[in-house]
């Protein structure tokens, strides 16, 4: 009997031994899935922060080129509002001037003849203030039509000329260095319509 005792005692002894190996097996499992879990975790938040980095870096270096952008664009047109607002002063002159010579009061006086050669000094010296600050006309007379540069605003039958080529400036256009302040309306040749062209046009209609 006592044998036997002493038997199942040390089966019991070896269950538990058994039975506290199993536990600490599947604890070191456990430990371990935990530390590799850690480990994607980690591996996965610096990936994160990495590309959270990269993207900052990315917008600062943007914003930086912006910056460097408006800046040369501030010294380079700064007074671009300026200068198409100065344009105006060229236009009035031209409008005095013509208002001048149909005068029939002063027309062929001695003092009109003074008073437009002042107004063409004033009108000169403006010019030459203009093309200091990289303002320029814009060449249209005998120019193709460059719907970049110019506006058309009337056709005229020539056929001593191309279809399409300024023949007449309505009002002049400027650039300021690469920009536009303003373009020239232009008045452009067309060939001559025959008249049973005219008349065939007239029919359809």
């Amino acid at each position: 009997m006592e044998k036997e005792q002493d038997i199942k005692i040390n089966n019991k002894s070896e269950d538990k031994e058994n039975s506290e190996d199993s536990k600490e097996i599947n604890n070191n499992e456990i430990d371990s899935n935990e530390i590799k879990e850690n480990k994607i975790s980690s591996e996965e938040k610096i990936k994160e922060l990495e590309e959270k980095l990269a993207r900052t870096l990315a917008e600062m270096e943007n914003q930086r080129r912006r910056f460097e952008k408006e800046k040369e664009d501030a010294f380079e047109y700064g007074g671009f509002a300026l200068a198409k607002e100065s344009l105006n002063l060229i236009d009035n002159f031209e409008r005095s001037k013509q208002s001048l010579e149909n005068d029939e009061k002063i027309k062929n006086t001695e003092a009109l003849k003074k008073t437009l050669e002042h107004l063409d000094i004033i009108k000169k010296d403006l010019i030459s203030i203009f093309k200091k600050n990289n303002i320029e006309e814009i060449v249209a007379i005998d120019k193709k039509l460059d719907p970049n540069l110019h506006q058309a605003m009337l056709e005229i039958e020539d056929d001593s000329k191309e279809p399409g080529t300024i023949v007449q400036e309505i009002q002049k256009g400027f650039m300021m260095k690469d920009r536009l302040l303003r373009p020239s309306l232009v008045t452009v040749s067309k060939k001559t319509e025959k008249k049973d062209e005219k008349i065939e046009e007239k029919q359809k209609k």
